[in-house]
């Protein structure tokens, strides 16, 4: 086993093993909290049926000594056919229990997949975007998504191990009644067995772990090459080939490596399970030898016969049940340490509820920021006030930082250095939800959500209920009732291609869409970011003629680079190297001669 196999976090094999098993009290939380009854009736049964073959077996024992004694002529005894019909009803009940476990693992993985899937749902929802730009984070989502359905199988692991530790215990205890030796010769065959697949099972791992960034890339690369989206690039500019070459390489080189892990397991698998079957079978002679010296009578060898293949079965379930238990631990690493996580940019406890009725607006003070993972510091000792009532335009060349003045002013994201104020407050001083309830945003890569259009309007305030009226009055403020009147089926019409009956819509009627959405919200500041940029001209300066009046006594930032829109704001803010360095309207801007004035002729000189 090379380092990089054996070694994943910097730990040995057997060590990081056994610190895998500090992730079992969590997940047995998260299994008891999906579902406690089921599990608790699920334990119940398994209890049962791990004892019933016990049963079983000694009933045979007694119902075979009494049939030899009737074959050397001694009259069957009183009990003999009452012994027949108990080992009869105790296999119906054991089928009809094993039956009941079954039943109680689906509702358990059930309740299982849905309770972790739920989970996994709300804490990538908590983290920030902080998190989400860092292409490790990609790897440990990934691998936390994997790990919330893929780990049914350890889940009804768990539950079978613990019915085979009964078992095993209970026979073992009959086999060490009759010898020590028996459950001995069992255990030292069963050993080498263990120790092999918890070994392979930790080269799984270690190589599932390598590979995960691989499989994202061909999960990608299968997207690309086959998604709507990308059809018409990949026909035009003929990349089929090069994306099938490029997945195949990586297939290949995922196939060499499982390959590679199956051939060892297989040889070496092979070898120490010749050790588990000589260990049965030292077993299975040491018993006939002690029947035929006369230590044991018909009935008494047929029980330990049996108690010696459930004992070495179970013993070796066990053994392999644990190994995959332990070593499927190894796999819940991330998705623990996924629920772990804290988001950098959160509300404090005692978080105060944002103003209803803004007095003073925000004001940007000393701001500097630097997105995590980069040296570039995007704003430098930025000022800005936004007061009630007033319309401000951000324009700039791009990477100038006027997107991140959103997501800095919507608290996205903290300032590296300075602070950002409303009423007079700084921002981290306030609950984070409430805050986002007073800001309706969008953004230009808003979502397009495959819902009805009615549902596309109204997740713009989830928080409430929303009559028709309210839907529509959205709507009509952003146009998309123009879209939604073309529909079908009205503001029922599921819009899209994923699901059936959808419909496609063109940028600029999912834009409307976008809009009304941010309408709904009603809100005390709406922050427009590049919101039109797939509208043409006419439809564009609509939507801002409707913008500007609908926002009168409201704040409102807007990005644009159209300069026949940004000329309507109140007050127009010009952004170079992370600073502003002009501001006014737009008559004073150009009368002033500068950044702004140049910029707006040189588009104007676009359109002569």
């Amino acid at each position: 086993m090379t380092e990089s196999n054996a070694n994943v976090n910097g730990q040995s094999p057997w060590r990081e093993r056994l610190s895998a098993l500090k992730n079992m009290p969590p997940v047995l939380k998260i299994l008891w909290d999906s579902g406690p009854e089921v599990v608790s009736w699920g334990l119940i049964l398994r209890v049962i049926v791990a004892v019933l073959p016990f049963a079983v077996a000694k009933v045979a024992q007694y119902i075979i000594t009494d049939i030899a004694g009737h074959l050397r002529g001694e009259p069957l005894p009183s009990r003999f056919w009452s012994l027949v019909a108990a080992e009869v009803a105790l296999n119906v009940v054991l089928g009809l229990i094993t039956r009941a476990i079954d039943y109680s693992d689906s509702l358990l993985a059930n309740r299982y997949t849905q309770y972790v899937s739920v989970r996994v749902m709300e804490q990538a929802a908590r983290l920030d975007l902080t998190t989400y730009e860092n292409p490790v984070f990609y790897d440990r989502l990934e691998r936390a998504r994997v790990q919330a359905t893929d780990r049914l199988a350890m889940i009804q692991q768990m539950g079978r191990l613990f019915q085979q530790v009964i078992t095993t215990l209970v026979f073992s205890a009959a086999l060490a009644w009759a010898s020590p030796w028996l459950v001995l010769l069992l255990a030292l065959g069963v050993l080498p067995s263990f120790l092999g697949e918890t070994h392979f099972a930790f080269l799984g791992y270690a190589k599932n772990f390598r590979q995960t960034t691989a499989k994202r890339q061909m999960d990608y690369l299968r997207e690309v090459a086959g998604s709507r989206e990308g059809a018409k690039e990949v026909k035009l500019f003929g990349l089929n080939k090069f994306f099938t070459e490029r997945f195949q390489a990586l297939a290949r080189k995922i196939y060499q490596e499982d390959v590679a892990l199956s051939r060892s397991k297989l040889i070496m698998g092979g070898l120490l399970g010749i050790i588990g079957t000589l260990g049965y079978y030292g077993a299975y002679v040491y018993v006939i030898w002690r029947t035929i010296a006369g230590h044991y009578d018909i009935g008494q060898f047929t029980f330990l016969t049996a108690a010696i293949q459930q004992a070495s079965s179970n013993l070796q379930q066990v053994f392999s049940t644990a190994s995959g238990i332990a070593d499927q631990a190894l796999f819940l690493t991330d998705l623990l340490a996924f629920f772990a996580m804290e988001p950098t940019v959160r509300s404090k406890p005692d978080g105060l509820p944002a103003p209803r009725s803004i007095v003073r607006g925000f004001e940007f003070r000393n701001v500097s920021f630097t997105y995590p993972g980069t040296n570039r510091t995007v704003l430098k000792d930025f000022n800005l006030t936004l007061s009630p009532g007033e319309r401000i335009a951000l324009i700039g060349e791009n990477g100038q930082g006027k997107t991140t003045v959103v997501k800095l002013i919507t608290r996205l994201y903290d300032p590296t250095q300075g602070q950002i104020l409303l009423d007079g407050v700084d921002l981290r001083e306030y609950s984070l939800e409430d805050l986002h309830r007073q800001i309706g945003v969008i953004f230009q890569d808003f979502m397009r959500f495959e819902m009805t259009a009615r549902e596309n309007i109204a997740v713009g305030r989830v928080d409430q209920t929303h009559n028709q009226n309210d839907i529509e009055s959205a709507a009509h403020k952003s146009l998309a009732d123009t879209v939604v009147v073309k529909l079908s089926e009205g503001y029922d019409q599921m819009l899209g291609r994923r699901f059936e009956g959808g419909v496609e819509l063109s940028g600029g009627e999912w834009q409307k869409m976008a809009l009304a959405r941010a309408y709904l919200r009603d809100a005390q500041l709406l922050i427009l970011d590049e919101p039109t940029a797939a509208l043409d001209a006419r439809s564009e300066l609509e939507v801002f003629e409707r913008f500007a009046e609908l926002t009168q006594g409201k704040m409102a930032l807007l990005i644009s680079h159209r300069f026949s829109t940004v000329r309507m704001a109140d007050r127009i803010v010009v952004l170079a190297g992370g600073r502003l360095i002009e501001e006014g309207n737009h008559q004073n801007l150009m009368a002033r001669g500068g950044v702004y004035a140049g910029m707006f002729e040189m588009q104007a000189a676009s359109y002569r």
